[in-house]
């Protein structure tokens, strides 16, 4: 289930610590609309099991225009694999950032985007790289608990947030090319 929440109103939200907007009604989730005038922030918000969280993330990528820079931890699942690839396919620039951990797992989806040519890295800098992002066009950022799993939308509890706002996205933007830098390149088994 989702949530739409634009300008104006009463209520701020505060994310990593900066205020970032405010938000007013609540509608069911759908695709998200562009805020009045393109500069005020917008968000989404779903919920897991069987939230639309991986709906949310393939809907997204599928209305990718220029790139889309991904982090995750763990990434088994196969529509938002798909919907990576077919982006990359229309002529966005995809890349991705993963955990060391899916060198070594069964199904991880970091083999199928690496075989297709979506250039994939393997960030061992740290204990466990538990990054959920994904950064679109520059302008939206997806990220919350929901890791990019079959297990994460059918049976935990998780969140995912879908913001646009610029300034957000390029500070992720900007952690995650100081995680590409220190990250190895993959090229699947």
């Amino acid at each position: 289930m989702g949530f739409r929440f634009r300008r104006p109103a009463r209520v701020s939200l505060l994310l990593v610590g900066l205020p970032l907007w405010t938000a007013c009604g609540r509608e069911p989730g759908g695709p998200l609309a562009p805020a009045p005038g393109g500069a005020a922030p917008a968000w989404e918000v779903y919920f897991s099991p069987s939230g639309g969280c991986t709906d949310a993330v393939v809907r997204a990528l599928s209305g990718a225009r220029t790139d889309i820079y991904v982090q995750a931890y763990s990434f088994t699942s196969a529509p938002i694999a798909k919907a990576l690839v077919d982006a990359a396919r229309r002529g966005v620039k995809v890349e991705v950032v993963l955990d060391k951990s899916q060198r070594t797992e069964k199904y991880s989806s970091a083999d199928f985007v690496a075989h297709e040519g979506i250039p994939t890295r393997i960030d061992a800098a740290h204990a466990i790289a538990h990054n959920k992002v994904m950064v679109i066009d520059g302008n939206t950022v997806l990220t919350g608990s929901f890791n990019f799993t079959k297990a994460a939308e059918e049976h935990n509890a998780e969140n995912l947030l879908v913001i646009q706002d610029r300034a957000l996205a390029e500070r992720y933007l900007a952690n995650w090319k100081s995680h590409a830098d220190h990250s190895e390149a993959y090229a699947g088994k």
